[in-house]
């Protein structure tokens, strides 16, 4: 472990000498209300303490130090490994410093309201113990609604909110922002919502007060100006592990870093950086089993960043991962993710299938690509990706898929693939909703008949019949061809990913209405023990698809290519990844699903485009008396 101080200036801290005072036997006589302010100082001093005290929680010191770096400074980043405890200590800080700074408002950030909800529950777990009787008792209030959770400690508050609805978080004036995920982050969320909320000062009518008071003072001779009382300024509290150093967050370190080693004139705030790798963590934090599992089961790379709190360079497998961030739309623009199509648009749909029902199995994964035809190209805005379901589930799914969209073409993969579409027509589910797929029988196989596989295409291709599917039999050939050709759109950005849903995109998507109650698309293990509204489970939903799509690049980004010494080419993820078992195992099948649309929206354009070569004519015709 490293320790840089820094070239930050000194903030005089009146309290720092607390602890010496005390046992010095310096305080003497104290009345009661004297007696509560020392305790009170004592307390802000004494993080660990008062953390035993309030909660029943001994700290390892690496969390004693993050805690107490959190109270000290203006902008805290902590760049932790996987493991490292960082939601609970973070948990602790805002418990604390909602008791220890009566009248704050703490705000609590996530990549999801899901994710800012697991925080919240862990403040609730807390406080639920035995131990935490002390702290429990200082809850005055606790509210949960479908987009803000919010508990009172005396006259602070402290609230988990969805990201994605930037216009309600402007409306809120919080002294502290806790980002769980900042890598995570939108980088225009980061800069036109959240930094303006630290520019709103803590209680300003009191600091008015307090100035005119010793400017009296000081004109009376009572007091010096350097004597004048030192306000905190709000604080920023940013925790992540590493990302790739293209990304917003690496830039925002640098940042940091650059600041805390050469702070400009007139600059007075403070900043830290704590980057714990997994063995800066007590050995008993960890199970050295499971460690081991990570170092064999990741890339060199990822365990770098998940585990090292290393920030990388760039994925090393076929797809590069910067590649797929150039073809991501920034968001705030348009197309977003969307969870029912927009009218009028076109969409194709992909399914890789799944028929196991266990949640250590491969994902039943689909993708919906809204077509662009001006630029024949298409823009991946939503993606479904679920282990551990049974067929009826997945069938329900698609079937939403299909009436939710406006979906003019659909492939599949051939291997389960007329299995589930037989599945399909024959459920009742189709029945009800009055749906039928029929498929179109064309190889597409052979360079030399591409043209004639078009004109046939053309003519069985039937929109009102539902003759929409198209079943691709995996050769090696194809692989081959289907994934050269998903790395060239992405070097070419002949393919985007959706941006993620904010403010207006945001409402819209949260308000649309499809049949949320009845889809499934978690795993039962990842869903909060948490009875959720309509309206709640649609922004949850809302916020799950930006997860979904970055779950897609994720899995592109390990994929290798790897030559048989017949010459046949696989595109697999890493040997040490394929001999994963377990629900968190590494899967390759939202891959799958995109190099299926991928090369279908090129086919389907062709198809579109087709126009049949006019027969030179050559014979006469002559008329025989």
């Amino acid at each position: 472990m490293a320790w840089e101080k820094g070239n930050q200036r000194e903030r005089v801290n009146k309290t720092r000498d607390i602890n010496k005072q005390l046992l010095a036997g310096d305080v003497g006589f104290l009345e009661e209300k004297e007696a509560k302010i020392l305790f009170y100082k004592f307390l802000r001093e004494n993080i660990t303490f008062s953390a035993d005290l309030l909660m029943g929680i001994k700290l390892f010191p690496f969390q004693h130090m993050a805690i107490k770096a959190m109270f000290q400074t203006d902008y805290f980043m902590g760049v932790w490994s996987r493991g490292m405890s960082k939601s609970f200590t973070t948990g602790i800080y805002a418990m604390l410093d909602a008791v220890l700074n009566q009248g704050v408002e703490i705000g609590i950030l996530s990549k999801s309201f899901r994710q800012a909800k697991m925080i919240f529950k862990k403040i609730e777990d807390i406080a639920a113990k035995p131990e935490a009787t002390l702290f429990a008792q200082c809850i005055t209030k606790k509210t949960k609604s479908n987009d803000e959770w919010l508990m009172e400690i005396g006259r602070s508050r402290i609230r988990a909110l969805p990201l994605g609805d930037g216009e309600k978080l402007r409306g809120f004036r919080f002294h502290r922002i806790i980002i769980d995920e900042f890598a995570l982050m939108p980088e225009r969320i980061y800069n036109e919502v959240i930094v303006p909320f630290l520019s709103v000062v803590e209680n300003p009518t009191q600091r008015e007060d307090l100035h005119n008071l010793e400017t009296k003072m000081i004109e009376q001779g009572k007091m010096t100006e350097e004597e004048r009382y030192v306000w905190s300024n709000n604080k920023l509290i940013a925790l992540s592990s590493a990302s790739y150093k293209f990304e917003y967050m690496y830039k925002a370190y640098t940042q940091f870093e650059n600041l805390i080693h050469n702070q400009p004139v007139g600059d007075t705030s403070r900043r830290a950086i704590m980057q714990f790798s997994y063995d800066c963590a007590p050995k008993q934090l960890y199970d050295q089993n499971l460690l081991n599992q990570a170092k064999s089961s990741m890339s060199q790379s990822q365990f770098d960043r998940e585990f090292g709190a290393v920030f990388t360079d760039d994925s090393s497998g076929y797809f590069k991962i910067s590649k797929m961030a150039e073809c991501s739309i920034p968001d705030g623009e348009s197309p977003s993710i969307e969870v029912a199509g927009e009218a009028g648009a076109e969409y194709l749909v992909s399914f890789d299938p799944s028929w196991a029902e266990s949640e250590s199995s491969d994902d039943f994964a689909i993708q919906v690509l809204k077509l662009n035809k001006e630029k024949q190209i298409g823009v991946v805005v939503h993606s479904y990706a679920l282990a551990g379901a049974n067929m009826k589930e997945h069938i329900k799914y698609f079937s939403y898929i299909l009436q939710a969209f406006n979906v003019v073409m659909v492939i599949g993969d051939y291997a389960g693939g007329v299995q589930f579409l037989s599945a399909c027509n024959e459920s009742e589910i189709f029945k009800k909703d009055n749906l039928k797929l029929k498929t179109i029988e064309v190889d597409f196989e052979k360079p030399e008949a591409y043209n004639s596989d078009l004109q046939k295409a053309r003519n069985e291709y039937n929109k009102t019949e539902k003759k929409i599917c198209y079943l691709r039999k995996p050769t090696s050939n194809w692989i081959r061809q289907a994934n050269e050709l998903l790395q060239s759109n992405f070097d070419h950005k002949r393919i985007f990913f959706g941006s993620r849903a904010i403010d207006d995109s945001y409402q819209t998507q949260r308000r649309k209405q499809i049949p949320i109650e009845k889809l499934k698309y978690l795993k039962g293990s990842d869903m909060l023990n948490e009875k959720m509204t309509k309206e709640a489970k649609m922004i949850d939903f809302v916020e799950h698809q930006s997860d979904m799509l970055e779950l897609t690049k994720v899995e592109c980004a390990l994929i290798q290519i790897t030559t048989t010494t017949q010459g046949t080419q696989t595109f697999d993820l890493p040997p040490n990844l394929r001999r994963q078992s377990g629900r968190d195992k590494a899967r390759k099948d939202s891959y799958s699903a995109l190099v299926l649309a991928n090369w279908m929206v090129k086919t389907y354009f062709d198809v579109m485009n087709f126009k049949p070569k006019e027969v030179e004519v050559t014979f006469t015709p002559r008329f025989i008396k």
